[in-house]
């Protein structure tokens, strides 16, 4: 009777355990309906997207004001007067960048942008690529884009701004394609496809 019972018990713990490592397979949301993650349950789906330049302080800041460049590149610098020659002459600086330039994400993806250069940049969703609202860094005949009019002065332009060493993030994009660019360097681009 002993034995029988031993092995009752033992089928049973067997029948049990089974059970709870099926169920555990099984996302909570479906297992009981209604549960809602708490913070700690929930791991964001993000994608990071990093703003890239090589400024040069000295230049920058004399002309800027104090601080405005924060290099953190390893040596390699661009002055002001270059990176203006270089736009001008429609061979924009490649030191200025995001990385990377496109991406494919899934729906409910959060953007992070973060800015790891030396100075401020925007990341500004626009219709169609074009200039920014600095005319010597658009390139030759390319004409301010309808969402960077107005600088700075301008709400919408001003909310996209990233500083050096902070992140913004976008969330809620719909299906479909996005085109991001920096209204103050409007060679930095990246087009975004929503899946």
């Amino acid at each position: 009777m002993i034995t029988k019972t031993k092995l009752a018990l033992l089928t049973g713990c067997l029948i049990l355990t089974s059970a709870a490592l099926v169920n555990a397979q099984i996302p909570a949301e479906q297992r009981y309906p209604g549960y809602r993650h708490s913070q700690q349950d929930v791991q964001t789906n993000t994608a990071q997207i990093v703003a890239l330049d090589e400024c040069d302080p000295s230049t920058f800041n004399a002309a800027l004001g104090p601080d405005f460049c924060k290099n953190v590149t390893l040596g390699a610098f661009t002055t002001l007067s270059d990176l203006f020659a270089k736009a001008t002459a429609g061979t924009p600086d490649p030191g200025w960048d995001f990385e990377p330039d496109a991406m494919k994400i899934k729906e409910g993806t959060i953007l992070s942008v973060v800015d790891q250069g030396g100075e401020p940049h925007t990341f500004t969703e626009v219709a169609h690529f074009g200039g920014g609202f600095v005319p010597g860094l658009n390139a030759p005949g390319e004409e301010t884009v309808p969402e960077c009019t107005g600088g700075f002065s301008n709400v919408a332009v001003a909310s996209t701004r990233i500083l050096q060493g902070s992140t913004v993030q976008v969330a809620n994009l719909s299906k479909g394609e996005h085109y991001f660019q920096c209204c103050i360097h409007p060679w930095m681009r990246v087009k975004v496809v929503v899946k």
